[in-house]
């Protein structure tokens, strides 16, 4: 019985690790066409930090995705994806020069 529990808890934890990395991945494409979208240029981007509650108070398992662009090339600005799954729910980016 220990060895089923200990196999269930495997398979579990290599399709969440399965299903981030999926979502990272989608994430990472959707921020380059956003950027792309606006003429910046993606610096870096970060792994997704996983959270329960939305800034606005409403509960709901999301994924927050930072990232750094550049507009001119000398200059770094801050931005967040926040994603549901494998959907897009919302862009931020700082103001930044144009």
């Amino acid at each position: 019985m220990d060895h089923l529990f200990a196999i269930l808890g495997l398979v579990i934890f290599v399709t969440l690790f399965w299903q981030h990395r999926r979502q990272a991945e989608f994430a990472k494409g959707a921020i380059q066409r956003h950027c792309k979208q606006l003429d910046l240029q993606v610096v870096s981007i970060s792994s997704g930090s996983h959270k329960i509650r939305y800034p606005n108070g409403k509960w709901g398992w999301h994924t927050v995705f930072a990232f750094e662009f550049s507009a001119l090339g000398d200059d770094c600005y801050h931005g967040e994806l926040t994603m549901q799954g494998l959907r897009m729910t919302h862009f931020h980016t700082q103001p930044h020069r144009m």
